[in-house]
Formats: structure tokens, C-alpha cells, sequence
């Protein structure tokens, strides 16, 4: 199997201001204050192919070079709950990225759900998977970042995109999939990284699968840990979804920032 090159790329845009605040041109989104301890996020746009990447950058308060992690967003694209998922994970120590994976053919994700919902389900995988590959060349260079500790996070479609990435990126140290599909046989023999699944208890749609996962996984030697959370449903970590206002969401992000900490280091 052949190993992709990620070419370095440079960022096209810098943060401005003090206490590393936004971009002149991406006010702060008042539903999305930046985090009281982080403080410290921007967003910045780099090269993918002839296009570019709108993204939010969260960086940690800490004196050494620390882990990153890719977020990647909902079927609805980038919304204002996502950048407060990329703060999460900087104020656990990593350097978080979050790309619009919208923006590369549509300039940004649409205000209006549904329609983000729609252009998201109009990508090409190609697509997905060049503008990934960009954002972990991008992260990859970032002072701040130890080099090759890189890992991803998804949700929902994202969550799916992340278990699929792993199948594309033979560099890529750690996958956590929240509630997304499986890709197929012949890709999960290609991971090489460790996979976390997040799942909510009350989301059949996705968990009649994991037993077929679970033993495709193992049949390709592969390290999966599924959790299935009680009370939940799909999408529980996000703010309004079944199981979003009691104490799993805490339990399940405990197991997701050691799980990070114990593949890319602290």
C-alpha cells in the first residue's frame, strides 16, 4: 500500500488582535463566546488543491508543543456548536482544527441547517478526503503542534469521516467516531490507527451494525473500543439531543480525552 505525501501548506490568513481573538473579517459569533480559559482561537484559511479551507483553529495555554486533534463537523456543516468542541479539546491540552468542509467548493457552511444538510450530502468523498489530507498537512507544520501526533474526532456524517479517514491516512495516530457509520470491509483493513466509538443507547440505526464492526475490527487486527452510553440517543453531545442534559456526556468525554492522551501523548 502506498503512502500518501501531505505537502506542507501555508496559512493564507493570521490571527488578529490580543489574547488571540478571530480574524477581522469572522467576528466572534455571539451563541459561541470564545472559552474563558482558552482564549486563544482563530480562523485561518490554507490551500487544498486550486481551493481553500475555511477553518478554527483552538489553541491550549501551555508552555510545550501539544498533540492536535481534527474535528470534523455534522451533516449540517460547520455550525456555532462545533468551535466550542475545538475550545474543549484546547483547554484539554491539544491543539484543535476544525475545517468547514463546505468551504472548499462553497466558500462556508449556509446559515439555514437544511441547506448545509444538503450541500454536505452532495460532497464527493474525494473531496472530503483532499481537504483532510490538507488540514493534517496544515496542523502538521503549526509551531505548536508535535509533529505526527494527530488525531480525529467526528460527529454524526462526521463521525463516519472520521472512521473513514483512518482508512485513508496510514499516518494517523488516533480516530474517535461519535455515533457515525462504519466504512466498508476493505477499508477498515486498511486502518492503522486506534478507534474509539462513542454511541448513544437509544440510536439503532447506527448500533444494529457494531457487532459486524466490532468483528470486522478484530478479523483485521485492529484495536476498536466501542461504548454505548445509557439514556442517550443519537447525537447526545450536542445541546439539545436526547441524553445532551445528563451525566454521559461528561463520562463519554472523559474517555475521549484519555483516549487521546494515551495515543498522542499529554
Amino acid at each position: 500500500m502506498s503512502v500518501p505525501t501531505y505537502v506542507a501548506v501555508a496559512a493564507l490568513a493570521v490571527s488578529v488582535g490580543a489574547g488571540g481573538a478571530w480574524l477581522a473579517q469572522e467576528p466572534p459569533t455571539p451563541a459561541r463566546p470564545l472559552d474563558a480559559v482558552t482564549t486563544h482561537g482563530e480562523w485561518v484559511k490554507y490551500a487544498s488543491g486550486g481551493d481553500s479551507i475555511r477553518a478554527y483553529v483552538a489553541y491550549p495555554e501551555r508552555k510545550t508543543k501539544a498533540p492536535a486533534v481534527i474535528v470534523i463537523h455534522e451533516v449540517f456543516g460547520l455550525t456555532a456548536w462545533e468551535p466550542t468542541v475545538a475550545d474543549r479539546l484546547a483547554k484539554a491540552g491539544f491543539v484543535a482544527i476544525l475545517p468547514d468542509l463546505l468551504s472548499s467548493k462553497h466558500g462556508r457552511t449556509p446559515t439555514n441547517p437544511d441547506s448545509g444538510r444538503k450541500l454536505v450530502g452532495e460532497l464527493e468523498l474525494e473531496r472530503v478526503t483532499a481537504d483532510l489530507d490538507a488540514t493534517y498537512a496544515y496542523v502538521n507544520t503549526l509551531p505548536a503542534v508535535l509533529k505526527d501526533r494527530i488525531g480525529t474526532i467526528g460527529f454524526c456524517w462526521g463521525g463516519g469521516q472520521s472512521f473513514r479517514y483512518a482508512t485513508t491516512n496510514p499516518n494517523l495516530r488516533a480516530a474517535v467516531v461519535c455515533y457515525g457509520p462504519a466504512p466498508d470491509s476493505a477499508g477498515i483493513r486498511r486502518i492503522r490507527a486506534p478507534v474509539l466509538g462513542i454511541y448513544g443507547e437509544d440510536d439503532e440505526r447506527i448500533n444494529a451494525a457494531l457487532p459486524g464492526v466490532v468483528a470486522q475490527m478484530q478479523s483485521a487486527g485492529n484495536t476498536f473500543t466501542q461504548e454505548v452510553y445509557p439514556g442517550t440517543g443519537h447525537g447526545f453531545l450536542k445541546p439539545g439531543r436526547q441524553g445532551s442534559d445528563g451525566p454521559q456526556v461528561e463520562r463519554a468525554w472523559t474517555r475521549v480525552l484519555e483516549f487521546f492522551r494515551a495515543r498522542l501523548g499529554k
